[in-house]
């Protein structure tokens, strides 16, 4: 293929293109993507900043990202409603990268994913959801929900442990011994905020409770404060330089500076001097960030067709996720991808377009500008309430108590995997093994299924006696490498016991046909394991005749040499042929 019609077949911007330019888009289609913007950019202010504080950055980074990789992904990707941004799936991944590398760091690894994503899209990888299994996602999504709702105790109960470090057991181990030096203050302004998060859907109110829940919370915190308890807020807890060189507390009102994601200060404070070794640090996080914002960014765009009777193009959803992440770091923006409650929402509130997530990023843009200052009032106990929520929901607990009571043990298996290697170790093993896992299960259930079944009494198929010494037998289910050594296993078996000196001359057998029309795939194990089995006939005088072969078994055995390999071994096209061969006299020698 050209490489122009290469790179437009990916589509760029399709779900753009398909809502706007190739259908009609009037005036109501407008006014319901400013509305459903307008709701998910008031949603994504206060979420967007309560991530990147999760992720070990200031608050002001997850603006940039919703923002700038928001209005990137809305334009150039596949998926017309899903909106983009910084999602608590992240949070797992990116905060040891900002606590060992720092901001620099962690842009590095997001531009990084971002290469890897458009090289992902380049590659057709677009269905990569598909080979997925569902205890895989359910258990990493667990894990993570577990991870973040723990990072949120010290935050929520006001214990000033600071950023915590070391294995899960450690954090959790470190927060159970601090719970004497619990806050009451903030924790009252956390509780009050997520009462009204669990209470606000018994209102009846369509409009989404992180709004009104932060501004309980937020009253609550101001009170105390009058009455003279200290409360940590964004303001007290971040700062920034304003471009005359004056500190300011809170979120800097103003846009971001660009600035090459190589020249930001590690974690250390310095610059560091960029080299191989460096990226090769790096690249194991970048590879991660870049599967897990495919994952995410595919499946919610499946559940939204799902919601919405649409399709969306999954190649371009890959190149838009791909060209917003290598964009956003060099404006300070962190890890983006498709986050499923925000763009859930966004269809709900009346979105049409990709226009919706587009009008989203202005709304956080204008956000920024004209309510820093308020926003620096956020009490840290809040944000945390409201992170809590968001790892509830992300751990789809009914879906995941059905899921156990349900699945086969197998799958269960591999969810218990999932959720015990993200928790204690690292979600990118937990990935890796689980899906290795789920594989070889699923090897050896498909394996099981193939057999090898005695039909030579069967009336309705051999309708008539067979000769002395003939023997058939029926192969049901695909001979690959996990199962043909198994099944000509058993046939050798068959064969050896019954040319060994005991049998009577009736057990003796002296010909095998293979019935194998329900054999619908051959590969080198299965090749292999019956070249063995042919051998074996040989040394036993054993006349083999393969009956009914489809045609992918029997286009490897062409091209393998199989067919002209034995003068023992003989095909016939059905059955009946191979049952009509057999009973010519000279093509079987009575015992």
């Amino acid at each position: 293929m050209p490489h122009r019609a290469f790179l437009f077949s990916l589509r760029l911007g399709d779900a753009l293109r398909q809502t706007c330019f190739e259908r009609p888009y009037r005036l109501p289609q407008l006014t319901g993507d400013l509305t459903a913007g307008l709701t998910v950019g008031i949603i994504a202010i206060p979420l967007s900043m309560a991530l990147a504080i999760a992720s070990g950055v200031a608050p002001q980074h997850g603006l940039y990202t919703a923002m700038i990789a928001g209005l990137v992904i809305a334009l150039a990707g596949g998926s017309r409603f899903s909106v983009s941004g910084p999602t608590a799936a992240f949070v797992v991944i990116l905060l040891p990268i900002a606590q060992q590398f720092g901001l620099g760091g962690l842009l590095m690894a997001t531009l990084m994913s971002g290469v890897i994503l458009i090289a992902m899209a380049l590659a057709r990888l677009g269905r990569l959801i598909e080979y997925i299994p569902e205890a895989v996602t359910l258990g990493f999504t667990a894990g993570i929900a577990v991870v973040i709702a723990t990072l949120q105790i010290d935050d929520l109960l006001g214990l000033g442990l600071g950023p915590l470090s070391g294995h899960y057991w450690q954090k959790a181990t470190m927060l159970v011994t601090s719970l004497g030096q619990t806050h009451w203050p903030s924790l009252v302004t956390g509780a009050v905020t997520l009462t009204v998060l669990l209470g606000w859907h018994r209102l009846g109110r369509r409009f989404p409770a992180h709004l009104p829940a932060l501004l309980a919370g937020t009253g609550v915190a101001l009170l105390l404060q009058a009455a003279g308890y200290d409360i940590a807020s964004i303001g007290s807890r971040f700062s920034f330089t304003w471009p005359d060189g004056s500190a300011g507390q809170g979120i800097p009102p103003f846009w971001p500076e660009f600035a090459w994601p190589w020249q930001v200060a590690d974690a250390n404070g310095q610059v560091p001097q960029w080299n191989w070794a460096m990226v090769q640090a790096l690249l194991p996080a970048a590879f991660s960030i870049a599967m897990l914002g495919a994952i995410e960014s595919l499946l919610c765009a499946v559940v939204l067709d799902g919601m919405t009777q649409t399709r969306h193009s999954a190649n371009s959803e890959l190149l838009g996720q791909g060209l917003g992440n290598m964009l956003v770091p060099f404006f300070g923006g962190i890890t983006a991808t498709a986050a499923i409650a925000r763009s859930a929402a966004n269809f709900r509130a009346g979105a049409s377009s990709p226009l919706a997530a587009v009008t989203h990023a202005i709304v956080v843009m204008i956000g920024l500008l004209l309510l820093a200052p308020v926003l620096a009032h956020l009490p840290m106990a809040a944000m945390a309430a409201l992170l809590l929520m968001v790892a509830w929901n992300i751990s789809e607990a009914p879906k995941l108590v059905h899921f156990i009571r349900t699945a086969p043990r197998s799958d269960i298996l591999v969810l218990i995997t999932c959720f015990s290697l993200t928790v204690l170790f690292d979600m990118v093993i937990a990935i890796a093994v689980g899906i290795v896992l789920a594989a070889l299960l699923f090897v050896q259930n498909v394996a099981a299924m193939t057999r090898c079944v005695d039909i030579s009494d069967h009336s309705r198929l051999i309708p008539a006696p067979l000769p002395p010494g003939w023997r058939v037998y029926k192969i049901n289910g695909p001979l690959f490498f996990a199962a043909a050594d198994r099944l000509f296993g058993e046939l050798l078996t068959a064969l050896e016991h019954s040319n060994n000196p005991l049998p009577t001359k009736t057990d003796k057998i002296c010909g095998l046909v293979l019935y194998m029309d329900a054999v619908t795939l051959l590969d080198a194990g299965g090749l292999a394991a019956l070249d063995r089995f042919i051998e074996q006939c040989q040394q036993h005088a054993v006349q083999l005749v393969l009956a009914d072969l489809q045609f992918q078994p029997l286009k490897t055995l062409a091209r393998a040499g199989t067919i002209r390999n034995s003068e023992q071994l003989h095909f016939a096209p059905t059955l009946t042929d191979a049952l009509d061969w057999i009973s010519r006299s000279d093509n079987y020698s009575p015992v």
